[in-house]
């Protein structure tokens, strides 16, 4: 067994391992510690890089604690499903009978696709430019909620995008009923937190 944490110990970074034997030094056992710290000393690595990792960790944990403990709930994530399935619906509407009026194709199987078609894109324009902009959708700003990234920071426009089309996957739509955070939360490393959380 302990030849086991040596050598998983030895494929860790020399960051890894520091914060292993300082800030995350709670989350293993004696045993899996003691090889952290034998390969931090067969690696002869500097001690003065410790306090300056310990300090970065600490402070990555103590946002990702913050993020966690004000992860909105369930009621709240079907609210804010509720509003933007309608708002959504709405815009679709709009946008349909808009490109109706301006295009009059007489092939009804050229019509239903351009429709399918149009639903998609505003699916997509909605929840993306949205979340872009102002990390939040109609059914946020509502609630007073936003997307942060894990650590509480905003999400890059490609972590948005991906959490945009992740809402396709099946059954995402109600999977924070089941979990705290949904399908799509999950696969982009993304939260729904209430809006004060800085």
């Amino acid at each position: 067994m302990e030849n086991e944490f040596q050598e998983v110990m030895s494929q860790r970074t020399d960051e890894e391992l520091i914060k292993i034997v300082t800030v995350e030094r709670g989350k293993y056992n004696p045993t899996a510690i003691e090889a952290a710290d034998s390969e931090v000393e067969k690696r002869n690595i500097d001690t003065s890089k410790f306090a300056e990792i310990k300090e970065k960790a600490t402070i990555e944990k103590e946002k990702k604690e913050k993020v966690d403990s004000n992860v909105v709930s369930s009621f709240t994530r079907f609210l804010n499903f509720i509003i933007d399935f309608i708002v959504w619906l709405v815009l679709a509407s709009i946008t349909t009978f808009i490109v109706g009026l301006l295009i009059n194709p007489t092939d009804s199987g050229l019509i239903t696709i351009l429709g399918y078609l149009l639903i998609f894109g505003t699916f997509v324009a909605y929840y993306t430019i949205m979340e872009i902009k102002f990390q939040k959708t109609v059914g946020k700003f509502i609630t007073k909620t936003k997307v942060v990234k894990m650590n509480g920071e905003k999400p890059d426009n490609s972590d948005i995008i991906a959490r945009t089309f992740y809402r396709l996957i099946p059954f995402d739509r109600i999977s924070f009923l089941f979990v705290k955070n949904g399908i799509h939360d999950y696969l982009s490393k993304t939260n729904v937190v209430k809006d004060s959380v800085e």
